[in-house]
C-alpha cells in the first residue's frame, strides 16, 4: 500500500474542499478517495489496486438517517449503514425489497460497515481486476480484458463489450432512486438509470460522478399502493457469496391483471440492470407461468456470453420467473 494522507472533517463542505486541486495541482479529485464503512476502499488498497494520494474520512458527517420526504418518499444519507438502513422500520413496511436485498449481502460484520454511498460505489470482483499482474481495461486501460480469455464464469452477459465484461457485484441497485452529489460545481441530482454507465471503450469510468464530487444521499420514491416485492438471489452458496443471478421485483395485480412492474437483475450485468423488456411483457398481462416465461425470455434476449457463464441465462431466467411467483402468490 502506498503512503496517502488521510484527513478527517467535520462537514461536507470541508469534505468537498479537501477534494479539489490546491495550488500546486495536488492532491485533487482524481486522486483523492472518500472513505466511510472502508469494507471496498481498504481491501482495493491493500492489493495496490487503488492508489490514492488522499483519502477523506467521512464516516462521522450527519449522513446517516432515513427521513420520510414530502412527496411520500425517504431520504436516505449516504453514511446510512447497511444492517440500520435493512431493519429501519420505514425500508421493512414501505421497501421491503431493498430491506431483502441488504440482509442477503455480504455478512453481519461487513453489514454493520457498509454503507449506502459505498454500495452504490462497489468495484467488481472480477478476479483480474483485483490482481495488478495482470491486463485490465478498468484498471489500466488499453492493456486488454484478461477476463474474455479466460476465468470468466462469474462475469457479466448483459452490456457487456470487447474491452470489458466485469460484473456489477451490488445487492441494493434495484430501486428507482435518485442519486445527490455534491462537488466544486455545486449540487447534482442524478436518476439511478443515468449515474451508472456502460463500459463501452472506456471501461475504467463506471459512474456520471465527476472525479471530488460526493454522494451526500438518496431519495426513493412514493411506494405504489399494494405493491408486492421480492428479491431473489442464486449463488453458489448461502452465506457471504455474491450473486450469480439475481432478480428484484415490485408488482401490483389489480382485477387480475399486472398494472405496476418493476424489474432489476444483478449478477448478470456490467450495471444494475433494469430489465424495462421483461416489464414491457408483463404490464397489463395475467400472471401465470407462460407469462413470466415470455417476461424472462425478453430479459435475457441481449444476453451475449462467454466461455464458461452461458449457464447464467437461463440461471438468470428461472431467477425472474420464480421471483414473479413469489411476489405475485401473495398479491
Amino acid at each position: 500500500m502506498e503512503t496517502f494522507q488521510l484527513k478527517r472533517v467535520a462537514n461536507v463542505e470541508q469534505a468537498i474542499g479537501l477534494a479539489q486541486p490546491a495550488a500546486n495541482g495536488q492532491p485533487n479529485g482524481a486522486s483523492t478517495r472518500f472513505l466511510a464503512g472502508g469494507t471496498t476502499l481498504l481491501d482495493l488498497m491493500k492489493l495496490d489496486v487503488e492508489r490514492p494520494t488522499q483519502v477523506i474520512d467521512i464516516h462521522r458527517l450527519p449522513l446517516d438517517q432515513v427521513e420520510k420526504t414530502d412527496g411520500g418518499g425517504v431520504t436516505i444519507g449516504a453514511t446510512m449503514r447497511n444492517t440500520d438502513l435493512a431493519n429501519h422500520p420505514l425500508i421493512k413496511s414501505h421497501y421491503a425489497v431493498l430491506s431483502q436485498a441488504l440482509l442477503s449481502g455480504a455478512s453481519a460484520q461487513l453489514r454493520n460497515m457498509a454503507t449506502t454511498g459505498g454500495n452504490l460505489l462497489q468495484r467488481t470482483r472480477c478476479v483480474y481486476f483485483r490482481d495488478p499482474v495482470t491486463p485490465c481495461n478498468k484498471r489500466e486501460p488499453g492493456t486488454g480484458c484478461s477476463a474474455i480469455d479466460g476465468y470468466n464464469r462469474n462475469l457479466a452477459i448483459l452490456g457487456t463489450s470487447e474491452h470489458c465484461i466485469a460484473t456489477n457485484p451490488s445487492d441494493m441497485n434495484a430501486l428507482e432512486a435518485t442519486i445527490h452529489v455534491e462537488g466544486a460545481q455545486g449540487k447534482r441530482d442524478i436518476a439511478i438509470d443515468d449515474f451508472f454507465l456502460l463500459p463501452g471503450n472506456t471501461p475504467e469510468r463506471e459512474t456520471t460522478l465527476n472525479p471530488g464530487e460526493l454522494i451526500t444521499h438518496v431519495t426513493l420514491p412514493a411506494p405504489v399502493s399494494g405493491n408486492r416485492s421480492v428479491y431473489l438471489k442464486l449463488r453458489d452458496r448461502a452465506s457471504y457469496e455474491f450473486a450469480l443471478a439475481s432478480a428484484a421485483v415490485v408488482v401490483k395485480v389489480s382485477s387480475g391483471k399486472i398494472d405496476h412492474i418493476r424489474i432489476a437483475l444483478g449478477g448478470v450485468g456490467v450495471r444494475p440492470w433494469r430489465s424495462k423488456e421483461a416489464e414491457a411483457q408483463l404490464l397489463g398481462r395475467t400472471p401465470d407461468a407462460a407469462t413470466f416465461r415470455a417476461a424472462a425470455e425478453a430479459a435475457l434476449q441481449s444476453a451475449h456470453v462467454q466461455s464458461q457463464n452461458g449457464f447464467k441465462v437461463e440461471l438468470a431466467k428461472r431467477c425472474i420467473q420464480h421471483a414473479l411467483t413469489l411476489a405475485t402468490q401473495t398479491a
